[in-house]
């Protein structure tokens, strides 16, 4: 059976502004040691203690399983091994909805909440994101007046026309350094994919990135579709980020 686009229950179509805080409200954050004067802080964003000083930041999207453990696993690492924040919110807020493909507006949500959170630099940040969440970072725009994103990580996501979406309708600017990570065979937006829906697809971002010199495209042979983990995701990461969030 093939996955639908959109997964949803009940008859809510469309965020609330109470779903959109919650949403925020209930993001999981990791802060490393350097704002928390301790150990990192893992956990609610509503529940993060007092910091000080600041760090860049990572904005992640989370897929249709919502913040799963590798994601909260991810977060763990950014900011244990490469001293950054990051912040996942938690999209699952709207009743009657498990998942609505993207865009999300907490996409949104997060970026507008960067300045109002003392311990990130909203000069600094990179939004990332996996499979469904990686469509909304191929997509992102930033609103007039927003922080702009020093780059983008999309895991999972090839930014081409199939099944998942109506169309990729990717945006992508020249002038914003991409990193997409897939696994070759990736198991819903590859050519293994017997029912991927589009024969000349190439199962990565390349063609949606041919004009974006700043891009790096990594494929890894037999990864599963959930890859942010791997060693070699982690090496390409560390790099991209080091790399973009540099002062």
């Amino acid at each position: 059976m093939k996955p639908a686009a959109v997964r949803s229950r009940g008859h809510s179509g469309s965020d609330t502004p109470e779903s959109l805080r919650l949403a925020i409200e209930r993001a999981w954050v990791v802060l490393p040691a350097s704002v928390t004067g301790g150990a990192a802080y893992q956990g609610l964003l509503q529940y993060a203690p007092a910091t000080r000083g600041k760090t860049p930041v990572v904005l992640f999207l989370h897929g249709s399983s919502g913040i799963a453990p590798a994601i909260r696993e991810w977060q763990k690492w950014l900011a244990e091994s490469l001293g950054i924040a990051s912040l996942t919110a938690d999209s699952m807020q709207l009743p009657g909805i498990t998942y609505k493909s993207p865009i999300a507006a907490t996409t949104y949500e997060q970026v507008e909440a960067l300045p109002r959170l003392p311990w990130a630099d909203a000069s600094r940040f990179v939004v990332a994101g996996t499979s469904e969440g990686a469509v909304s970072v191929a997509r992102y725009e930033a609103a007039p007046g927003a922080p702009l994103e020093r780059g983008r990580i999309i895991y999972s996501w090839s930014c081409e026309d199939n099944y998942h979406v109506q169309g990729h309708r990717s945006h992508l600017p020249a002038s914003v350094p991409v990193l997409n990570v897939m696994s070759s065979t990736d198991v819903f937006f590859s050519s293994a994919n017997p029912w991927l829906g589009n024969p000349r697809a190439q199962g990565h971002c390349a063609a949606a990135l041919q004009d974006n010199n700043r891009s790096t495209i990594v494929l890894i042979p037999g990864a599963p579709h959930t890859l942010s983990n791997l060693p070699q995701a982690r090496q390409a990461t560390e790099v991209f980020l080091r790399t973009q969030l540099q002062p």
